[in-house]
């Protein structure tokens, strides 16, 4: 967020609203059925002649562009007295006008339907506006107060939710653009649930198609996550208006998707509730709630303050968004909402992905926390090559978050202590911090040695520690099956359907993706072939003849099969492994419920 925002928001209780608002927005819904809003704007104050209002490209919480102006048309401006005036386009996502009177009135329609965290959506069941991908703006009134004034469809029982401050009826009021855009907003017959924490209210807001029985037992769960995450840090961040707000969407319409913000968050799936959908949903409310302390307040200062025509690039993203995808499992696991040997278990996936992957040797974690802006709901049409070099910041970050816990409390300390450090040196002060402000709070926290171990090897260059070691001290095993046979390539009906894996078998042997796979060795492979059975059929060293096809004509290869790098993470108990007390002591500290002192 724009540093000057706790400025502006004492001057706010104490001069009127009116006053310092320069940008008046009135949006409503008549033609929500064809997922069209009508939008006025009204920019006031301007002093220069030439004068740009723009749509952004880039939305807070994601890193790529997203080129919101293509969903608006027929625009048309006019000054205070209703007179037109001309623009001009200088580029794709701006619009240029001169020679108005001070005021710029400008309507528009916009066309939106994907509701989820980045952008909008308009239908009859609800409009889910992302601020970013919704309004107008003029960069030279970023810094002065915004209203806007909604228009919910009375006849559907619409109401407004939002971290907004609400001035009167439908009217909300931000100080500035950055609290403006950061500000999703949900109109909708929603359903809504609120507790007390400490002085402060958490809201659940939930549009849903299910019951209150169900609404009511999933908030239990969230009410759960959210104790035991200011556990973590010993107290809940600092609402700027006293609450914190979920906006959950949990309709067919919707897009999956979590999306943090200051004061609230999306949550949207299309799941139900119902069945399994409670624990399948509840990890995207420990996720994002989270962030309200670290991206939110402990923030990079790479990302400060946003900037909304150009992608945003973080090298911390590691451990924005990996230590906080490390603690969203363990959270639930703390509440009693996830087993601590689900947890464990869950934990094999992501382990191998990170810890198998061969690109490792082309970036370390700041590099590819520094490739969001290429894979963050990114858009492309080319083909890449991210299954060979790219190890997504959220799973590399999560067993880095891990590994640090795990060897932190074989020196008597934890994580959740060294993030208490991070919250009150960089997130109550809303100081941004840079990869070296980690790494010095580490040193104060651990020690230099250990700081200066962790991050020389783990961070700033990308060797993996002993994790079998780490994990033997919570009473964790790590195995691997020596007679797993590794193929090196993702197979499905028959054709190879992603770039085969470097140093793997496939990859020796010449296979590639998009080839065709018609015999291995003397048994065909057709399109109902369960092809990891049949490999299975062989063993590591193996040398098999495979003939494919690829772009018409018939090849043939010879692959020799390796073992399986895969490991699986379980308890000890799972293999009747004894689990010593001073390991059943440490495991209990790692998973079991924290409290307030």
């Amino acid at each position: 967020m724009n540093r000057i925002f706790p400025f502006l928001l004492l001057v706010s209780f104490y001069l009127p609203i009116s006053a310092q608002t320069a940008t008046n927005y009135n949006i409503s819904f008549e033609n929500a059925v064809h997922h069209e809003a009508k939008i006025e704007a009204t920019f006031t104050q301007l002093t220069k002649d030439t004068i740009i209002f723009e749509m952004s490209r880039a939305s807070p919480g994601r890193y790529a562009l997203h080129e919101f102006a293509k969903n608006v048309y027929g625009v048309s401006v006019t000054n205070s007295k209703g007179d037109t005036l001309k623009f001009m386009r200088p580029d794709p996502y701006s619009w240029k006008v001169t020679g108005h009177d001070g005021t710029i009135h400008v309507t528009y329609t916009l066309f939106a339907n994907r509701g989820g965290g980045t952008y909008s959506q308009f239908d009859e069941t609800h409009a889910h506006m992302n601020m970013p991908a919704t309004f107008m703006y003029a960069p030279d009134l970023a810094d002065q107060g915004i209203q806007v004034t909604f228009n919910p469809r009375e006849d559907l029982n619409w109401k407004v939710a939002t971290q907004l401050k609400h001035q009167n009826g439908n009217t909300y009021y931000a100080p500035n653009l950055q609290y403006f855009m950061d500000s999703p907003t949900e109109i909708s017959d929603y359903s809504k649930r609120s507790f007390k924490v400490h002085g402060q209210t958490v809201n659940f807001v939930l549009h849903h198609n299910g019951t209150d029985a169900e609404l009511d037992a999933y908030f239990e769960m969230v009410k759960k996550v959210v104790l035991q995450e200011e556990a973590v840090y010993g107290t809940l961040a600092p609402y700027d208006y006293g609450a914190y707000t979920f906006l959950a969407c949990y309709i067919p319409n919707a897009s999956g998707d979590g999306m943090e913000h200051r004061n609230s968050t999306i949550c949207t799936s299309t799941r139900s509730l119902a069945a399994d959908g409670a624990n399948r949903n509840i990890g995207t409310v420990s996720h994002e709630f989270f962030h309200s302390w670290n991206v939110e307040r402990i923030r990079p200062k790479t990302l400060e303050p946003f900037d909304f025509q150009h992608a945003n690039m973080s090298g911390a993203l590691w451990f924005a968004e990996g230590f906080t995808q490390y603690y969203t499992n363990l959270i639930l696991t703390r509440a009693g909402i996830m087993t601590p040997k689900d947890y464990v278990t869950g934990l094999s996936r992501t382990f191998n992905y990170v810890w198998n992957s061969p690109a490792r040797q082309f970036f370390t974690p700041i590099g590819m926390s520094q490739q969001a802006p290429f894979v963050d709901a990114a858009t492309s049409v080319d083909p890449v090559n991210r299954v060979n070099t790219f190890i997504s910041y959220y799973s590399y970050g999560n067993m880095l978050g891990l590994a640090l816990d795990l060897s932190l409390r074989e020196e008597g300390l934890n994580l959740d202590d060294f993030m208490k450090k991070m919250w009150n040196n960089f997130g109550k002060t809303e100081i941004p911090y840079t990869i070296q402000d980690i790494q010095n709070t580490l040193t104060s926290y651990a020690g230099k040695d250990f700081a200066d171990h962790f991050f020389g090897n783990y961070i700033y260059k990308s060797d993996m520690p002993n994790m079998k070691t780490l994990l033997n001290t919570v009473g964790v095993s790590l195995t691997q099956d020596p007679e797993k046979v590794d193929f090196g390539a993702s197979v499905e009906g028959g054709f190879i359907t992603e770039n085969t894996i470097m140093g793997g078998a496939a990859y020796q042997a010449g296979l590639e993706n998009g080839d065709q796979i018609i015999k291995v060795d003397t048994t065909p492979v057709l399109q109902t072939t369960n092809f990891g059975g049949l490999i299975q059929t062989y063993h590591p060293g193996d040398k098999v003849k495979v003939i494919f096809n690829r772009f018409g004509k018939t090849k043939e290869t010879t692959v020799t099969l390796q073992a399986s790098k895969d490991y699986a993470l379980d308890l000890f108990e799972a293999s009747n492994t004894p689990v010593s007390a001073k390991q059943k002591a440490m495991r209990d500290a790692w998973l079991e419920s924290k409290h307030l002192p």
